[in-house]
C-alpha cells in the first residue's frame, strides 16, 4: 500500500567521485606508504629488510588480493606490531561501564560515611526513631520496677 505523499530514500540521485580526484588520493596514499616504508627500512638491519620484502610480496600474492587490485579508501590495512613496540605498562582508558561502576562505588562509600556520621536524612530519621524507642523502653522499665516494688510491698503486708 503506498504511503500518502511520503517518498522513500531509494530513488535519490547518486553522487560519484571524480576519477581525477580518486587518482590524486591514491598517489598521495602511495607516497605516504613509501615514505613510511623507507623510514622503517633505514632503521632495520639488512636481514630484516630481505625477510620483510619477502613477507610483503607473499602477502600481496596470497588469495584474491594477488589477482585483483583493490583500491578501497575506507579499507584499513592490518599492521602487526612487534613485541618491543607494544606498551603493556601504559594505562588504558576505562570503558564507560567501568567508569560508571567506579563512580557508583565511590558515591556509595561517600553516602555510607555521611550516614555513619549522621548527616544524611535517612540517618537523622533512624536516630530519631531510635531515640523514641529508647525512651519507650526506659518508661516500660520504670513501670515494671514500680509494679515489682508494689507486689513486694503487698507480699510483705500479707506476711505480717
Amino acid at each position: 500500500m503506498p504511503r500518502g505523499g511520503k517518498k522513500g530514500h531509494k530513488g535519490r540521485g547518486k553522487q560519484f567521485s571524480n576519477p581525477e580526484e580518486i587518482d590524486r588520493q591514491m598517489r598521495v596514499q602511495r607516497e605516504m606508504e613509501e615514505n613510511a616504508g623507507a623510514e622503517k627500512e633505514s632503521s632495520a638491519e639488512s636481514e630484516e629488510e630481505s625477510s620483510s620484502d619477502e613477507e610483503s610480496e607473499s602477502r600481496r600474492r596470497s588469495g584474491v588480493e594477488g589477482l585483483i587490485e583493490i583500491e578501497n579508501p575506507n579499507r584499513v590495512s592490518q599492521k602487526s606490531k612487534k613485541v618491543a613496540e607494544v606498551d603493556v605498562a601504559a594505562p588504558r582508558e576505562l570503558t564507560r561501564r567501568e567508569r560508571e561502576e567506579i563512580e557508583k562505588q565511590k558515591s556509595k562509600e561517600r553516602y555510607m560515611k555521611l550516614h555513619l556520621e549522621g548527616k544524611t536524612e535517612q540517618a537523622r530519621a533512624d536516630l530519631a526513631r531510635l531515640a523514641i524507642i529508647k525512651k519507650q523502653r526506659e518508661e516500660a522499665a520504670k513501670k515494671r520496677d514500680e509494679l515489682r516494688k508494689e507486689k513486694e510491698a503487698e507480699e510483705a503486708k500479707a506476711k505480717r
